[in-house]
């Protein structure tokens, strides 16, 4: 009988490392990072970057267990807000420069792969749009969008030669993003940690806050086997909450996206793919994939409330691979797993700082499924905050920790996604 699918295949080509060792006894320092996923390496890599090596970092799990080491790893501008919606809030000149955040996150991403030489499999190729639908005009609305209003030019890609890229008759026309890179993600996590800690910063694994609470004018957190005391501390929990404050817990929905990936395809993944760059889709639960250096395809897709078992994601994204690719529809699949993603109600990260009883408080989360540049933008701003005095994270103020009202939030959301999913099945079975 054949045996299920390991967990994840991040996991299990994941680059091998020592393990930080738990938190142990009674330690002070000046900063306290909580979260071993991007938010939190990217500050303190950001920190010490700065010249502040006095930062412990506690994970509960290992380094990039949460989204952080199980995403798609697309590396590209923009937020989970669209940037109309972006304009319509802020006006231009405030949009074009939270924007701007994540494509000069991108270039630093880029560029700290070369500087500490963190083996990801980093392919810096692009990322192609593809239209799931006849109808061109979303595509054609976005591309002027980012040319005129936000400096950003995207190729058109006619089908004819969308299809000699991606060897599919379900697309139609697509846009081609230069300015993005996909990688692995949980061994780009493992590489930021180990250049932090590199520099200075002390990383504790298996290191559970489970109480935080003041001590005079500083922070205690307390682990299993550990104290620390901290002057500042970062909270940067993302999906997976530490319950540590609860304005901070009920500010995010915890949702679920679905990856796998297939057994090596050989030549099969040239009938697939002639491209290197990666590929998502224009529907609002879209499907994205990309190949990957042992050929074979890695698949993601899907949004929900549940953490699904592996072989109930393999049979729904299996499903979804056919319909793209029915030449692939007996292809075995390898890896399947799930991962929980912080979402906000507004659909924007959310960077803050605590006043009065919570001064030096700090808090990074709900990236919303489009984690990697934007935590490399929020980490640069927290470090320059905290090392320089730095105000450049107030940009984000007005996307605030607004109360999920869970459990009802989560009902909602599976209900909105219910209801987007209905609404693309339906165009897409209208244009026949």
């Amino acid at each position: 009988m054949k045996q299920p699918p390991v967990p994840s295949y991040y996991a299990d080509t994941a680059t091998p490392y020592e393990t930080y060792t738990p938190l142990q006894g009674r330690q002070e320092t000046r900063i306290a990072i909580v979260g071993g996923g991007y938010a939190g390496l990217n500050t303190a890599l950001g920190l010490a970057e700065r010249g502040v090596r006095d930062v412990v970092l506690l994970e509960r799990e290992r380094i990039g267990f949460g989204a952080s080491g199980r995403n798609g790893g697309f590396v590209f501008a923009g937020y989970s807000l669209g940037e109309q919606s972006l304009l319509d809030q802020l006006g231009e000149a405030h949009a074009r420069a939270l924007f701007g955040l994540t494509t000069d996150a991108v270039g630093r991403i880029r560029a700290r792969v070369a500087q500490y030489a963190i083996a990801c499999d980093a392919v810096d190729e692009g990322v192609i749009w593809a239209n799931w639908f006849r109808d061109p005009g979303v595509l054609r609305q976005r591309q002027r969008l980012l040319a005129e209003r936000f400096g950003l030019y995207w190729d058109w890609l006619p089908q004819e030669e969308l299809r000699e890229r991606v060897l599919s008759d379900r697309y139609f026309d697509g846009l081609y993003e230069r300015n993005a890179l996909h990688l692995h993600p949980l061994n780009y996590a493992i590489g930021l940690a180990h250049a932090a800690a590199g520099q200075g910063v002390c990383i504790h694994e298996a290191s559970e806050v489970r109480h935080l609470k003041r001590e005079g004018t500083r922070w205690l957190l307390s682990t299993p086997h550990g104290e620390l005391l901290a002057e500042q501390v970062v909270l940067a929990c993302g999906g997976y909450l530490a319950r540590l404050r609860k304005p901070i817990d009920r500010a995010v929905l915890p949702i679920a996206t679905y990856v796998m990936a297939t057994e090596p395809l050989g030549d099969r993944l040239a009938e697939c793919l002639a491209t290197r760059a990666a590929v998502y889709d224009t529907r609002f639960a879209f499907d994205y994939y990309r190949g990957l250096p042992d050929t074979r395809l890695l698949w993601g897709g899907r949004i929900s409330i549940r953490n699904r078992s592996p072989q109930a994601v393999q049979r729904l994204l299996k499903r979804d691979m056919a319909r793209v690719f029915p030449q692939l529809g007996e292809a075995q699949i390898d890896y399947a797993w799930s991962g929980l993603m912080s979402y906000a109600r507004h659909q924007m990260p959310q960077l803050g700082r605590g006043e009065g009883d919570d001064a030096g408080l700090w808090w990074a989360q709900a990236f919303g499924g489009h984690g990697l540049a934007p935590t490399c933008a929020a980490g640069e701003l927290l470090a320059a905050a905290i090392a320089e005095g730095d105000e450049g994270w107030k940009q984000f103020a007005g996307y605030g920790l607004a109360n999920t009202h869970k459990p009802f939030g989560l009902v909602a959301a599976q209900l909105n996604y219910w209801w987007q999913q209905a609404r693309d099945g339906f165009k897409t079975r209208l244009e026949g």
